[in-house]
């Protein structure tokens, strides 16, 4: 069994409607037609809390998949990934006579303060690197260099974050006068975002913190207003923001050797990241209208094949300007050898012949069964009241998958400081947002053998785009770790749109 399909989005004639909690209450505004997280309501005062870990055992993570985190995240990563969507020309506006795109490498005018005060912050974070320069000598398991360089991090978070948010027109904190103890929430997100300083170490759960950091700032209302004019305001956070942090992230990575937190080596998506995979798909998908749902298929015209990504020509032309191949062409910066060895599953999915928008709907999938209903990865999130342990009451009861029955019974818990990992909403069988008939289940995307499988007389004799046929054959079959262990969890699963 797999984790039921997931929705890119809610038909324009289906309002959303959010049970209200102790962590948001309604928008002032009409609701929208589309998923959005909620800001919370400057009239009402909130009890904020320190985040603190809850997810310690396998059977903790069915509560979590119906939880008002689970919900807020996954909303607030529908409304990323829906904004970066190509917009038709508005037949209303004659000034806007072509498809509007959102590359990475466009001035963006109108820039909120907020956001230039934010990647202002992450250059000062890079730039504390060399405060922290990396030890001499090779080292397999990281570079001890790197728990220097986090503790300047935790000893400058209060004042970096504390400058960048002082003074920010709109907002709840200010009226509250609770600024400390909403700052001691979403820094713990922050910090949690830039790997751990123990195991020397980053993964697609601390990738999950920071996105949870941008998310608490969002319900604070600091990027004023909810959604902006046709998702402009995602657009800038994502684009201005997040991948201002994957920038830093990738550094960190190079300069100390991280090691993949939680990572299935070669046979996982990527060793470190899942969300340029999500929103750079976005950026490639056929064009909608502001009144139009997610597209499940097709692509911009004159978009790069997905086949593309296997051509390091052709990565390097557009990794500057899209996020799904600036992930990729990290992936080949740091690994050598032919795409299709050293990035199986990537390769798989570049045969797709239905366009970036299926890849799109296959990797919200993926990211539901790989990141969201895996104990190793979610097991480290951080729940306060802006993402709270709170049962979400509108959530279905999470169904019985292979991904929850391989939970770990317990584990040993996190060492003390290392941080929040990852976590978000629409996994396994939980009501995510916006989930309605109208939208088509389909499978996401078929999973496509790589071909050193043996497809049949009509399997390639060698990969796509020429690359040699070398390196030994993916084995058939992984060991499973003993049962009721973490080590059982890690394995390997085919793509999640796969059939079992």
């Amino acid at each position: 069994m797999e984790p039921p399909p997931l929705p890119s989005s809610i038909p324009p004639s289906q309002p959303q409607t959010h049970p209200t909690s102790s962590s948001s209450t309604p928008p002032a505004k009409p609701p929208t037609s589309f998923p959005h997280l909620t800001i919370l309501t400057p009239s009402q005062s909130h009890p904020f809390t320190t985040p603190q870990k809850k997810i310690t055992t396998g059977t903790d993570l069915p509560h979590f998949l119906s939880s008002l985190a689970y919900r807020d995240l996954g909303t607030f990563i529908l409304q990323l990934n829906r904004a970066l969507c190509p917009r038709k020309p508005s037949p209303s506006s004659p000034a806007s006579s072509q498809t509007r795109t959102f590359p990475l490498n466009t001035r963006r005018p109108d820039e909120p303060i907020i956001v230039t005060r934010l990647r202002a912050v992450l250059h000062e974070l890079e730039r504390m690197m060399d405060e922290a320069p990396p030890e001499k000598g090779p080292r397999r398991f990281g570079n001890v260099s790197f728990r220097r360089w986090h503790a300047l991090l935790k000893e400058r978070v209060d004042g970096l974050l504390g400058g960048c948010l002082a003074g920010l027109p709109g907002g709840v904190w200010e009226e509250w006068g609770a600024e400390e103890a909403a700052l001691g929430e979403v820094k713990a997100y922050f910090v949690g975002g830039f790997g751990s300083e123990q195991r020397l170490d980053y993964g697609t759960g601390h990738e999950l913190s920071f996105l949870a950091f941008l998310g608490g700032l969002w319900k604070l209302g600091l990027f004023e207003g909810e959604g902006g004019e046709g998702g402009e305001v995602e657009r800038h956070l994502v684009l201005g923001v997040f991948e201002a942090y994957l920038r830093v992230v990738r550094k960190l990575i190079l300069i100390y050797n991280l090691e993949p937190a939680g990572s299935h080596g070669v046979w996982g998506l990527d060793d470190h990241s899942f969300l340029p995979y999500i929103f750079g798909s976005a950026q490639l998908t056929r064009p909608i209208t502001e009144a139009e749902p997610m597209p499940l298929e097709g692509s911009l015209p004159g978009a790069p094949r997905p086949s593309d990504v296997a051509k390091p020509a052709t990565v390097d032309l557009y990794r500057e300007s899209n996020m799904y191949f600036s992930a990729i062409g990290f992936i080949n910066d740091v690994k050598t050898g032919p795409f299709w060895e050293h990035s199986p599953i990537l390769f798989d999915i570049s045969g797709i012949k239905d366009g970036w928008g299926k890849i799109n709907k296959g990797m919200i999938k993926m990211f539901n069964a790989e990141v969201l209903s895996k104990f190793p990865v979610v097991q480290h999130f951080q729940f306060g009241s802006l993402f709270s342990w709170d049962p979400d009451p509108e959530a279905a009861v999470p169904a019985q998958t292979v991904h929850l029955a391989n939970q770990p019974s317990n584990v040993n818990p996190s060492p003390a400081g290392s941080g929040p990992g990852t976590a978000a909403p629409w996994a396994q069988a939980t009501k995510m947002p916006g989930a309605t008939a109208g939208v088509p289940p389909g499978p996401g995307i078929p999973y496509s053998r790589a071909p050193w499988t043996g497809g049949g007389s009509s399997a390639p004799t060698m990969p796509r785009g020429g690359a040699p046929d070398t390196g030994p054959p993916p084995p058939t079959a992984f060991p499973r770790g003993k049962p009721g262990t973490a080590s059982n969890q890690f394995a390997v699963t085919k793509a999640p749109w796969a059939k079992d």
